[in-house]
């Protein structure tokens, strides 16, 4: 299973609801990562979709405790064991977690790939992401030149959990 997510400096992803910034850069880079695959995501981020739909071209999964939701074109699972559940029929490879923040905390440990857009910026913010520079289970192994968008420099920074064996972790 993969994450996909933008941060400022501070890992933050979003406040108030809504994204911290929209980058048409890192719109494209979503759409071609996630177009095809699964996308896993909780009840307040759908909100914040056009419409408040399901993205097309993905099957859609939906993290939600609210057992009356219900979603045209989107499975919902209720717990994380039903979710798991749902995930069998699915390569795991083609698992992307997007968001928001207590999705990504409760799914990033299951995660060996996470596909970071980092915008050298600091947000006003009251949603974050695991800052994975401060976790010894992950190590950056890819990282993009500097790009900008206006006024913002930002780059795109793919991380990788290490393997873990019983002497320890192994790249």
């Amino acid at each position: 299973m993969k994450a996909i997510v933008a941060v400022d400096r501070n890992w933050a992803i979003g406040n108030g609801g809504r994204l911290l910034v929209s980058i048409p850069a890192d719109h494209k880079m979503f759409r071609n990562e996630t177009m095809g695959k699964v996308v896993i995501y909780g009840r307040k981020t759908l909100e914040t979709f056009p419409m408040a739909r399901p993205l097309e071209g993905r099957e859609n999964i939906i993290l939600s405790g609210n057992r009356d939701l219900k979603v045209k074109d989107a499975a919902i699972a209720h717990s994380m064991d039903e979710l798991f559940e749902k995930l069998e029929a699915y390569d795991t490879d083609e698992v992307y977690v997007i968001g928001g923040d207590s999705v990504y905390r409760q799914l990033v440990p299951y995660c060996n790939m996470v596909h970071v857009t980092r915008i050298d910026y600091e947000y006003k913010a009251d949603a974050f992401f695991p800052n994975l520079d401060k976790d010894p289970a992950w190590h950056r192994t890819g990282e993009s030149e500097e790009q900008t968008y206006f006024d913002l420099t930002y780059a795109f920074l793919l991380y990788e959990k290490y393997e873990t064996t019983a002497g320890g972790l192994n790249p």
